[in-house]
């Protein structure tokens, strides 16, 4: 039988980091002796590769568009089997389908006004207070702590998962901002380990918070350009004088082993489909292409160009004196507070007995304070944070996607294919709920399952309003899902995009020869040893059918993404060709509809659904995990079960679908210079030799 793979690198929900942007190569954790090769993604402390098993030459085939399934929507049915394969003359889709759309300034944009409350609801949420629950008590005048650093997820969190969430630490400031216990917000904020995209969503609630009245102030031990991005935000900034200033910039960077791999002896045969589907030129070539250049340089004007205007704007300084500061190369606390880039310089007990001044606290008393933990407990209600009767759905999918869960997965670990259709499943069949939002942060994987779910997505659209949400990335698989729904809303700075494939295998032959290894095979069919022969490269028939097989899987996942954005198929080829695009360039091209975070999503949901703007809606997260044995151990304390976060990323690297195409982003990310030593691609070779053993 004749297989193919179709690879996409992938940066694997990796956050972009403000120092290095790092398309490296990525090669396979599986035994390499018996399969082709993989590219998978980045991981924020280590390089990651998994392996994707060889698929059917029909797997990205447009029979997912034909279903017996009903919908309440005869039209909206009928749309989702008007291509089938060919899409009309020469491929394209039928040009009746196509449609203008709506354009950004015509979507509500979602803006958070803060209304104080009445008289008699204060009364009301006072008593609620008095009689609330031992741990959602907090005294009054309290400060709302929370520290910002480390990796920030995009799920809800259980009580005994460790780490940040992002939907946490937003709800959390819209709470203080309407709770009177808390008089103001402290952030203590150091490395982060996110995407900018995630990286707005906080700011923006950050500015949404200080409408309030309230005092929020930041604490930056260390600080690099993601870290003040996020402190710019807030009122005062302060460091102590022994803090880490490291804002000199970004630089981009893309990593080869071509070169390895030919003093192993091994040689890639790759078909790259899409001319800026770097992932081939990483195994390929030697150095960059003009074409993977050119992407990763607009990528990075992208960051750094809205970096500069946003902290300009903030400071109100011209963007060409903000520039010319970073290329001093400051790292001296004082010349920041100099230059007003900083309030004050003070350590952090320093900043208490501030507070203590402020909020009228004797000194020899402890300031009432509350962490991000414990109040991440007080419910909304509590606070008179109660929603409306009209629900909406919210369906968070992040990380790499899979069709079934691995032996060895941990839940919250990624996208597992039929849990994700589950609930698309009960919220369509559901009259509760009047719109869903599909939140997305994901850099793609299986392509078997980003089918079934774009399928499902589309089912649930033609029911009630679907709206797609990304976060720090939606590319490949990611923005596969994200294409089904009615509308797509993405950050600025959302990494999207990613249309294209590639395929290939090792050629081991002299390998093996350099190792004594041999390997013969009894084969029946002209093209049984397509991808079982990896001792040899392939014979010209067979290079030929390669080369076919991919181009038609790229040209279904084309057509398939034309069809779902109401584009020709030669204005989707533009845009598409593996490249991957910042959201606001996304939008401009027709790949994204509206720029914003879940908060513009939610009001462009209450559109499509007509209920009224000023109108409240319950929002329902259908993704809250629930906590196992071993996510309660390893809350406990890593050491007490031996395993850290390095084990459970290795353990998941190690786990592998049932099969099929891979349609993962390229792997980009922004990486800290500090951190430079854990991008190493020689560490992810050495693990991928250990793993195949």
């Amino acid at each position: 039988m004749s297989k193919l793979i179709l690879l996409h690198t992938s940066h694997h929900l990796t956050p972009i980091h403000r120092r290095v942007l790092n398309a490296a190569v990525l090669t396979p954790v599986s035994k390499p002796l018996l399969t082709p090769f993989s590219l998978s993604g980045l991981r924020p402390q280590c390089l990651r590769s998994s392996f994707s098993p060889p698929l059917s030459l029909r797997s990205l085939s447009a029979r997912a568009f034909d279903s017996s399934s009903s919908s309440s929507s005869e039209t909206k049915e009928e749309e989702l089997k008007q291509i089938d394969g060919k899409s009309g003359p020469q491929g394209k889709v039928n040009s009746e389908s196509i449609n203008t759309g709506t354009a950004d300034k015509d979507y509500p944009t979602g803006e958070f006004q803060f209304q104080k409350m009445s008289s008699w609801k204060s009364f009301v949420v006072k008593l609620r207070m008095l009689i609330a629950l031992p741990w959602e008590r907090v005294k009054k005048g309290s400060v709302l702590t929370i520290k910002l650093r480390g990796q920030v997820s995009d799920q809800l969190k259980s009580r005994f998962s460790s780490g940040l969430s992002l939907p946490q630490i937003c709800e959390n400031l819209v709470k203080a901002a309407y709770d009177p216990r808390i008089s103001g917000v402290y952030l203590q904020i150091e490395s982060l380990n996110c995407g900018w995209g995630k990286v707005e969503e906080i700011r923006r609630h950050i500015l949404d918070f200080k409408k309030s009245g309230k005092f929020i102030l930041a604490y930056v031990p260390a600080c690099g350009e993601k870290e003040y991005y996020l402190a710019s935000a807030c009122q005062e900034i302060y460091a102590p004088p022994s803090a880490y200033f490291s804002l000199f910039g970004l630089t981009v960077q893309a990593s080869f082993v071509r070169g390895v791999l030919e003093n192993v002896g091994i040689e890639p045969q790759v078909e790259r489909i899409g001319k800026y589907k770097s992932a081939g030129d990483q195994l390929a070539r030697k150095t960059m292409s003009e074409e993977n250049c050119e992407m990763l340089t607009a990528l990075l004007d992208n960051i750094y160009g809205n970096w500069l205007d946003v902290i300009s704007s903030t400071r109100g300084k011209k963007r060409e004196d903000i520039e010319n500061f970073i290329s001093e190369g400051v790292y001296q606390v004082e010349k920041f507070k100099e230059e007003g880039w900083i309030t004050n310089i003070h350590y952090d007990d320093e900043v208490i007995s501030l507070l203590k001044e402020r909020l009228g606290v004797q000194k020899e008393k402890v300031l009432p304070m509350v962490d991000y933990r414990k109040y991440s407990k007080v419910r909304q209600s509590t606070v008179g944070l109660s929603g409306g009767k009209d629900k909406i759905a919210i369906i968070r999918a992040s990380g790499s996607i899979s069709r079934v869960r691995g032996s060895f997965s941990l839940p919250g670990s990624g996208i597992i294919g039929e849990q994700f259709i589950e609930k698309i499943r009960s919220v369509r069949e559901s009259k509760k709920y009047k719109a869903a939002i599909i939140r997305i942060d994901s850099p793609g994987g299986d392509a078997l399952a980003s089918d079934l779910m774009w399928r499902e997505i589309r089912l649930l659209a033609a029911s009630k309003p679907v709206i797609a949400s990304m976060s720090d990335v939606a590319a490949s698989g990611g923005y596969y899902m994200a294409m089904a729904a009615d509308t797509i809303v993405a950050e600025n700075l959302t990494l999207t995009g990613s249309i294209g494939v590639v395929t290939g295998k090792f050629n081991l032959g002299k390998l093996y020869e350099k190792i004594g290894f041999n390997k013969e095979i009894i084969s029946r069919g002209k093209y049984a040893e397509l991808l079982a022969a990896e001792q040899r490269s392939f014979r010209p028939e067979e290079a030929e059918l390669f080369a076919k097989s991919a181009q038609n899987a790229y040209k279904q996942f084309r057509d398939k993404a034309a069809f779902s954005r109401s584009m020709t198929v030669d204005k989707m080829e533009e845009v598409a060709q593996g490249r991957v695009w910042a959201g606001k360039d996304a939008a401009s091209r027709g790949l994204v509809d509206a720029i914003g975070g879940l908060s513009r999503a939610v009001a462009i949901a209450k559109l499509k659904a007509n209920i009224p703007q000023d109108r409240q809606v319950t929002l329902v997260e259908l993704a809250r995990p629930s906590p196992t044995l071993p996510e309660i151990l390893s809350g406990i304390g890593s050491s007490l079960v031996g395993v850290d976060r390095t084990m459970k990323e290795l353990l998941q690297d190690l786990t592998f679908g049932d099969g099929g195409v891979q349609t993962r982003m390229e792997g980009i990310m922004f990486q800290r210079l500090e951190g430079a030593s854990q991008a190493n691609p020689i560490f992810s070779l050495l693990k991928d030799y250990l793993s195949s053993l």
